[in-house]
């Protein structure tokens, strides 16, 4: 999902562009433009590429220092969240079933996540589409610890699922402790806080872009550092925040 990020921001940049969310014939000509040229436009930028890169090599350092022995599979399997989470259930079930096979010919028996959404859709939603989908599902929340944290008073940001649907809101405060975030009964609470915007960027960036400035507004009332934990929510806060906050993903900031 992280490397995923920068080519949803940059495919929804394009759809603003040339106004494929407007509907009418300027939409269609502009569908037709987008297809004929998609690679070229949902080509992300070379420096969101290498953060991506470097987030998911600081996760499995943290992984390693604590031990943890995992494998990585030579090829990487998206988990299809976005399929779901958009309303397309017969292609998330079809597509569902491919990577359970995937998993199992590939000998996996536990998964670790790294995002919020990858790890939502295996615990809980696979099990409802794939009957014997029997793997055991970590984050890699539960298996780290933190030396330290290397901002001071931020601000952060949950991920809905983590906090309301994953039981992770308190991990991530324990995680994040040494850094003595900005807290706050309405804009941090658990079941208060507000929504960056997504995953509907793709289909609504107006809304989306509208919902992110309203949760930019709130956070930066407490910080001008903000944590996330989620790649879409890193997306639709960049996109809304006119340098207005600067934002960091956790494991960035964590020693």
């Amino acid at each position: 999902m992280y490397h995923l990020a920068p080519v949803i921001e940059k495919a929804v940049e394009n759809l603003e562009k040339f106004g494929v969310t407007r509907g009418g014939l300027r939409s269609r000509l502009a569908g037709v433009v987008a297809r004929a040229a998609g690679q070229l436009l949902v080509r992300p930028d070379e420096s969101e590429i290498q953060r991506a890169d470097e987030v998911v090599k600081k996760i499995y350092g943290l992984l390693k220092r604590r031990g943890v022995r995992i494998r990585l599979l030579e090829r990487e399997v998206y988990s299809g969240a976005l399929l779901y989470e958009l309303g397309l259930e017969k292609d998330f079930a079809e597509y569902a079933q491919r990577v359970a096979r995937f998993f199992k010919e590939a000998g996996v028996r536990e998964i670790v996540t790294v995002d919020p959404h990858t790890h939502y859709i295996l615990e809980k939603v696979y099990p409802r589409y794939v009957p014997d989908f029997d793997f055991k599902v970590l984050s890699y929340m539960d298996l780290i610890d933190s030396g330290g944290v290397a901002v001071k008073n931020f601000a952060i940001h949950d991920s809905c699922l983590y906090a309301r649907f994953l039981g992770r809101y308190d991990v991530v405060r324990k995680i994040l402790s040494a850094g003595e975030p900005v807290e706050h009964p309405y804009y941090t609470g658990r079941d208060t806080s507000g929504c960056c915007g997504g995953p509907i960027e793709s289909l609504f960036p107006d809304v989306a872009r509208k919902v992110a400035q309203i949760r930019v507004r709130d956070l930066a009332k407490l910080s001008r550092d903000v944590v996330v934990q989620c790649p879409i929510c890193y997306v639709n806060l960049k996109r809304a925040s006119n340098g207005e906050v600067r934002l960091y993903y956790l494991p960035e900031v964590l020693l």
